[in-house]
């Protein structure tokens, strides 16, 4: 098991406050490999397996973690987090900062050119969040901002005005997000998602997409309109689709990928652990703040009344599961804020105890008048969210239904239906991960304790003392009042509990033996950087 606070998520803790003042200026070097006088087409190509399911990758409606690694390396936002840092620095801004605690001008870098050729100006950003926020897609991320940005101007063709509705300290760490990728206000339509293609996708970053197949293969090329500081440590990006684990495994062991991420099961990592290096595979970890949880519809259905969602609650081993599904290479979580992270207070171990309580599940079911065994339907993605998704849901169906409280119908989904389905209040119960849009704690509440969540309206939770102390963290800039804050919220997020926190994870790819720069675009905000890694030593 993982120590309970590692150094790196310390690290991303003391840089995430900002003051209201703060300006992000400046630039440097985002830690790529310098190519010197090689060019990219003379480098390797890296092959990068996985088992994702990609759907979309307009910033308008992505908001899962494959849609945004493809985001994050083939376009730029106005800030970025470095490998390894705390804080927004430019990336297509030259500088950022608040004129006052409401208002946050960022002032562009001269020529900018998207992939096609046509220049960024900034009349492609405010087009970027003018149209994210008509569109309101109900699977899209237009919730990082709905809530704060009260409009969005253009001064000059180099300068952007955001005019916020209130102080909010985290604003600059929301422009560093996948949501905030930049896109032609000429060539993306405003009142819908772009159809994805291979031309259709178009963004400044230091890669542009040349093949999109998420069925099976998805290539990434230099963008050599990029004018940024990153610095490509290979020539090309192959992504290969797997329809299974079974078989991204043999393909790292067989050196027809080099790098195999997301997701590999436990039993299949271990193996590689332990016989991977007769084969030339290792596997590489890194501190991690990606989570799993437990989502109910709170409108309608058995998990309606919040005494039946305690009760779920009050039975759930979360150590069983980290144990015998995960092989402990999760970590138990007991409240939506993962450990390493201001203000994290283990509320659900508080209000529930760390052991299945059968006749504290029983008293709450009697309280809510529920006639017993409750019968519920709960779904899961393993497409999505790995195979292993299968055994923690059989196994979280066995502990529901130990003491004759809950009888539990299982059901999965690919996750393109899926998503579309428990957003429209489809299903009674279900599986859903996080990995972090930014490094603050607000990014673990606000997204799923606010009326304006990503969740949709399916879930349904809304509480309006939950909202006023979501706007009063985000506008405080002390760290004393935010952390008070934001156990406050934890103690009604547990009482409440319309989510049910399960783990915490770590960041696990095997990797071909020469391969290099994994380790660095590791770290706790779950961004892969394909630009360090560099294959040119690969056996």
């Amino acid at each position: 098991m993982r120590p309970s606070t590692s150094r790196r998520v310390k690290a991303l803790a003391a840089g995430s406050t900002l003051l209201l003042a703060l300006a992000a200026c400046g630039g440097g070097d985002d830690g790529g490999t310098d190519s010197g006088s090689e060019s990219a087409e003379d480098k390797a190509p890296l092959v990068f397996g996985t088992t994702d399911a990609f759907g979309t990758v307009d910033p308008a409606g992505s908001y899962d973690n494959p849609g945004w690694e493809i985001l994050y390396n083939t376009a730029q936002t106005l800030l970025s987090i470095p490998p390894g840092g705390t804080t927004p620095e430019p990336d297509a801004a030259q500088k950022c900062d608040f004129s006052d605690p409401k208002t946050y001008t960022c002032t562009l870098k001269k020529d900018l050119t998207f992939s096609d050729g046509s220049p960024l100006t900034a009349e492609d950003v405010k087009f970027t969040f003018d149209r994210m926020l008509k569109i309101a897609d109900p699977n899209g991320p237009s919730s990082i901002f709905a809530d704060q940005l009260d409009s969005t101007e253009v001064k000059d063709p180099q300068t952007v005005v955001f005019h916020l509705k209130f102080a909010d300290s985290t604003w600059p760490f929301r422009l560093t997000t996948g949501a905030a990728s930049i896109v032609p206000d000429e060539k993306y339509p405003g009142d819908k998602l772009q159809e994805m293609g291979n031309d259709t996708i178009i963004g400044s970053g230091v890669y542009k997409v040349t093949k999109f197949d998420p069925s099976q293969q998805i290539v990434l090329e230099p963008n050599e309109n990029y004018s940024g500081d990153k610095k490509l440590a290979n020539g090309k990006v192959l992504v290969q689709i797997y329809k299974d684990e079974a078989s991204l495994k043999s393909a790292v062991e067989s050196n027809e990928v080099q790098v195999a991420y997301r997701s590999l099961a436990p039993t299949l990592l271990k193996d590689l652990e332990t016989n991977g290096a007769d084969k030339g595979v290792s596997v590489v970890k890194g501190d991690g703040t990606g989570i799993q949880y437990l989502t109910f519809n709170t409108k309608k259905g058995p998990f309606a009344k919040k005494e039946v969602r305690q009760a779920a609650a009050a039975l759930l081993d979360r150590q069983t599961i980290a144990t015998q599904v995960y092989n402990d290479t999760v970590t138990p979580l007991y409240t939506m804020v993962p450990e390493g992270l201001p203000g994290h207070d283990e509320a659900f171990k508080t209000s529930f105890g760390e052991e299945p309580d059968a006749a504290k599940a029983k008293s709450l079911l009697e309280d809510a008048g529920a006639t017993t065994p409750v019968k519920a339907t709960l779904w899961y993605s393993p497409d999505h969210y790995g195979e292993a998704s299968a055994d923690m849901f059989s196994e979280i169906e066995r502990q529901l239904e130990a003491g004759g409280l809950f009888e539990i119908s299982l059901k999965s989904a690919a996750w393109e239906q899926y998503k579309t389905d428990y957003a429209a209040g489809a299903y009674d119960g279900w599986q859903l991960g996080w990995y972090p849009d930014f490094p603050d704690t607000d990014n673990y509440l606000s997204p799923f304790y606010a009326t304006e969540n990503f969740i949709g309206d399916g879930y349904g939770y809304s509480n309006p003392k939950v909202d006023d102390l979501l706007t009063q963290e985000k506008s405080t800039a002390d760290q004393t009042e935010r952390e008070a804050l934001f156990k406050e919220l934890q103690t009604i997020a547990a009482e409440d509990a319309p989510v049910i926190p399960l783990w915490q994870d770590s960041m696990i790819a095997a990797v071909r033996d020469g391969v290099t720069g994994v380790e660095d675009t590791f770290d706790p905000l779950y961004t892969f950087r394909f630009w360090l890694v560099d294959t040119s030593k690969a056996e």
